[in-house]
């Protein structure tokens, strides 16, 4: 009875911590039409401390949904298109000599953000990805002897076109782990775009987005994610899962065996974890269930399911494995 009593006032306490949800959501809605999938899964990344990839093809949204949340929150944002002739020395920085004092300084690059968006990711050389990718991990840049830490909150955005190939570096599969969410957007319904063009053929229609949140709502809001109650059956239902990548003839998922050539790493488990907590608040509950796992479950894994060259011949993609495993594994 107590643990009712203690989940009662918890879900009063979330219900009252993500009131400066409803401020976002309106200036998302202000200026993007639909994509609320994609905005729903920027702020569980915003939420988590989780990295975002956002693969889709061009004109869909992803460059602007991430500057309309930068825009709404009055933190630092930053920009960097990724091209093939970026140095790492032009997103973390670099020593400048200067010649009145024969000293270096250190000028620092764009990476020094609150909000960083990294457009199309994969259009720079390996060198590039990692000196990002090791920020990300670190939270951390080293520019000569000197380390910085880099100021909560702290989260790349990245975007990444799925069609071409020439000209392009794809991230490893080891370094793609690094993001929290690989999220793919797709086309907008017919209404939606019908909305759409007629936005974008009104001359008087503009939005100038100011601020509504500070970036210390962030900070809050994520302590109040950590207090998002995790019952063991629910933790064990997340295990199940990604267990199942890995060893899917212990599911009954035999047929599975010959498709995967690796499964979920444990990042794969507190991410997913963490995802569905950040669901729940954004739902203004107090509480796990299974349906926030699911929810978050196939943006969680995949970029982390290695498909074997069975699966890629016979056209399977991770999407359809992920289907297969959480109608297989048993729901608390």
């Amino acid at each position: 009875m107590s643990q009712y009593i203690d989940i009662e006032s918890l879900n009063q306490q979330i219900a009252i911590e993500s009131r400066f949800l409803d401020a976002l959501r309106e200036a998302h809605a202000s200026v993007i039409v639909g994509q609320e999938a994609m905005m729903h899964r920027l702020l569980v990344g915003l939420l988590t401390k989780g990295h975002i990839l956002l693969e889709g093809l061009p004109g869909l949204a992803k460059t602007l949904a991430i500057k309309t949340l930068a825009s709404s929150i009055d933190a630092k944002f930053s920009r960097i298109q990724f091209t093939p002739d970026l140095l790492p020395a032009d997103i973390i920085g670099t020593l400048i000599y200067n010649p009145a004092d024969h000293q270096f300084a250190v000028r620092k690059g764009p990476i020094f953000a609150n909000l960083i968006l990294a457009d199309e990711i994969n259009r720079a050389p390996a060198k590039v990805q990692s000196a990002l990718l090791e920020a990300m991990q670190e939270r951390q840049v080293t520019i000569g002897k000197e380390s910085f830490s880099l100021e909560e909150p702290f989260l790349v955005l990245a975007t990444q076109n799925p069609i071409e190939q020439e000209g392009t570096y794809p991230l490893p599969e080891a370094q793609v782990d690094r993001f929290m969410m690989k999220v793919v957007v797709g086309y907008p319904e017919m209404e939606e775009e019908r909305q759409i063009l007629r936005r974008n053929l009104n001359d008087h229609f503009s939005v100038s987005l100011k601020p509504v949140i500070h970036s210390s709502d962030i900070l809050k809001a994520r302590q109040s994610v950590q207090k998002i109650y995790l019952d063991e059956r629910i933790e064990k239902y997340i295990l199940d899962i990604i267990f199942a990548t890995r060893y899917p003839e212990r599911y009954q998922l035999k047929n599975l065996k010959p498709l995967i050539t690796f499964g979920g790493s444990p990042r794969a488990s507190i991410f997913l974890a963490l995802a569905a907590k950040a669901n729940a608040f954004l739902n203004r509950r107090g509480f796990v269930i299974p349906e926030d796992v699911q929810t978050m479950t196939k943006d969680i894994l995949r970029h982390r399911i290695g498909l074997s060259y069975e699966a890629e011949a016979e056209g399977i993609h991770q999407e359809e494995i992920i289907s297969q495993i959480l109608a297989k594994v048993e729901v608390p």
